[in-house]
């Protein structure tokens, strides 16, 4: 395993702060498909009870991937990201995301392992607000391919 074991149980530097504008939620609905008028009418939006138009639920990857950049780029982590293939995502919601959000990301490593002769490494970007609320957990898993 090329992946530096040593990692598990990192803590990065926060990340951010990253506005979010109601601009970006409407490309992002454009990109998955999304139809909701939630996503681009603040008025629809705030008839579902929010303060403006919500992002849609795998919105909050575009943040954490930012975060994930962080251990990508740490040449000692060992992580050639040409082998790198996704593994799995989950969201946890404590809140919507919703225009005029400024959020920040801290990234844990959670674990590091080998399995089949390929690292697989995830971690956990927590996201917060402004006041460090928490508002999204994204917790993922990528599988960086093994040499053989």
């Amino acid at each position: 395993m090329a992946v530096n074991p040593d990692y598990a149980g990192r803590e990065y530097p926060p990340v951010g702060p990253f506005p979010v504008t109601a601009e970006e939620i409407a490309a992002f609905a454009d990109a998955i498909g999304s139809t909701s008028a939630a996503h681009r009418d603040p008025a629809a939006a705030q008839a579902l009870g929010h303060a403006d138009v919500v992002a849609p639920p795998t919105f909050a990857v575009r943040l954490a991937q930012q975060c994930e950049a962080q251990l990508i780029r740490d040449e000692d982590a060992g992580i050639d990201f040409s082998r790198v293939v996704h593994g799995e995502e989950s969201f946890t919601h404590h809140r919507p995301i919703t225009a005029g959000d400024s959020l920040s990301g801290v990234l844990h490593v959670d674990r590091i392992r080998e399995a089949g002769g390929h690292g697989m490494v995830s971690t956990r970007v927590e996201l917060s607000d402004a006041r460090g609320a928490p508002v999204t957990t994204v917790k993922s898993t990528i599988v960086v391919r093994g040499g053989g």
